[in-house]
């Protein structure tokens, strides 16, 4: 069955060192993300990001790439042709303000930094000028996070973990930290894309998608074909155990944008 398209995350997979899109995860330069990109336009495969960005942010990107549908705020938000719908469980902007205001004025956030100061702060700057997720960095168990937001009567939140970051922070002295986002329960990237798929008509075994965090890895469930970055594994072996509970998982040989394309023209060449 051909391939009609291709769900990829940006940070970690096709992106490389600095967010770039022409180097690897060690800074080299490398075209093999545009290769994969030029692959799937020769195809005419449409590519649909997935991503932790805000909205503006991935607009841009999708621009850059052709494209004019996205997934935004890890599956908070889907745009397909200007048109954006929100998938976070009922919660939409109003007059009080958007879905961020909402949960900021329920005191959510400032809850978490006092109860788990020691291990998460907000992920500055990109944790500004965002219309859901709170954006944190830091070393915790979400789903230690999840009860005491369920027991603080807040169950309708959760705290996603959307990969490992290279940024360091001068109050928390953990060897790595990753990225986590505080968003409502009904929002996650599998449904985004399962969404996505339903308005564009396509079946499970027409997509692949390709990530390299624990929520990306969540969307093989709903896609044919899922392929995760080596980079993932190698700085995160966790990762491969819970691949390994998937039957459609493929833990590339390539890394970041590389591993994209080598994801897309396998894909290509089978089909």
């Amino acid at each position: 069955m051909a391939l009609r398209c291709v769900y990829v995350d940006l940070d970690g997979t096709l992106l490389g060192w600095g967010a770039s899109l022409f180097h690897d995860g060690e800074g080299n330069i490398t075209t093999d993300g545009v290769r994969a990109i030029e692959a799937c336009l020769r195809a005419d495969v449409e590519i649909c990001i997935f991503s932790g960005r805000r909205q503006a942010q991935v607009l841009e990107d999708a621009r850059l790439l052709g494209q004019r549908s996205y997934i935004f705020e890890v599956g908070s938000g889907i745009v397909i042709d200007d048109d954006v719908e929100w998938l976070t469980g009922g919660l939409e902007p109003d007059e009080t303000g958007n879905i961020y205001q909402q949960i900021e004025a329920a005191g959510v956030p400032a809850l978490l930094l006092e109860e788990f100061g020691d291990r998460l702060e907000y992920h500055a700057p990109w944790h500004l000028d965002r219309d859901v997720s709170h954006l944190y960095r830091g070393w915790v168990d979400t789903a230690e996070i999840d009860a005491f937001l369920r027991d603080a009567g807040h169950g309708h939140l959760r705290l996603v973990d959307n990969g490992r970051i290279r940024r360091k922070s001068e109050k928390l002295k953990f060897e790595h930290l990753h990225a986590y986002h505080l968003i409502p329960h009904a929002a996650s990237k599998a449904n985004g894309v399962a969404r996505h798929m339903q308005i564009r008509g396509y079946t499970r075994e027409e997509v692949i998608a390709c990530g390299d965090s624990r929520e990306d890895l969540e969307v093989a469930a709903v896609v044919g074909q899922f392929f995760l970055m080596r980079n993932a594994v190698d700085r995160n072996p966790d990762l491969g155990t819970v691949a390994g509970g998937f039957d459609n998982v493929t833990v590339t040989e390539a890394t970041h944008g590389s591993g994209v394309y080598e994801a897309v023209i396998s894909t290509l060449v089978t089909r």
